[in-house]
């Protein structure tokens, strides 16, 4: 008995349609996968109280930009790492001299667009002298002695020849270290995206097929 086995045109071209199914199966569950990331852990920020401007700061790109692969993948950083990685990982903070950290209390306002006031800045804005005062108990203080509170509570300088209104505010608390607290989770949701990559891959290449 005699076997022969012909290779079709129509062979090789149901076998480079299936490849490229399977292209466009792989990339569009890796773009799938990736943007779903990305809303996640924006909406993680966001819920966190973190503010709309840092959710954003989240980004997602697939590879290749142009056409599809086999070997796609799926990229999502932050273009603010620094901050998102300390709400995710709840790190000890110090201060750089090893002394401590000035913590802005509501009455030192805030600087150019929002951003918070070293002692230094607050001095230079404020027209005043901070004084240091050591508290055996809980946070030493910065504080602004004949200064006033404006409308929206901040400590300003007083123009009272008199002394009315003056009011000596704590500006600063100093403390030699804080612990800041854990906030989000972005490896759990990670770790769903990355889960669901078979799965996208597979109800793409039978979407592919019946279509």
């Amino acid at each position: 008995m005699k076997l022969k086995l012909d290779i079709t045109p129509d062979l090789v071209a149901a076998m480079a349609a299936e490849v490229k199914a399977g292209e466009k199966a792989v990339t569009a569950a890796m773009r799938e996968a990736g943007t779903g990331l990305k809303t996640a852990w924006r909406a993680q920020i966001a819920q966190a109280g973190l503010g709309r401007r840092l959710a954003n700061s989240i980004r997602s790109q697939t590879y290749p930009k142009a056409g599809e692969s086999l070997n796609a993948a799926a990229l999502v950083w932050s273009k603010a790492p620094v901050i998102v990685g300390a709400h995710d990982t709840g790190p000890l903070i110090r201060s750089k001299d090893g002394v401590w950290l000035a913590i802005p209390t509501p009455a030192a306002g805030r600087g150019r667009r929002g951003a918070k006031l070293t002692p230094g800045e607050w001095e230079r804005r404020r027209g005043l002298r901070l004084r240091f005062v050591y508290r055996r108990r809980g946070p030493s203080l910065l504080v602004a002695d004949r200064a006033r509170i404006n409308t929206r509570g901040q400590a300003v300088a007083s123009r009272a020849k008199t002394g009315r209104n003056q009011v000596t505010a704590p500006i600063f608390l100093l403390v030699p270290q804080v612990k800041l607290p854990k906030r989000l989770d972005l490896d759990r949701d990670a770790e769903r995206a990355r889960d669901s990559v078979a799965r996208l891959i597979v109800a793409n290449w039978v979407e592919g097929q019946v279509t």
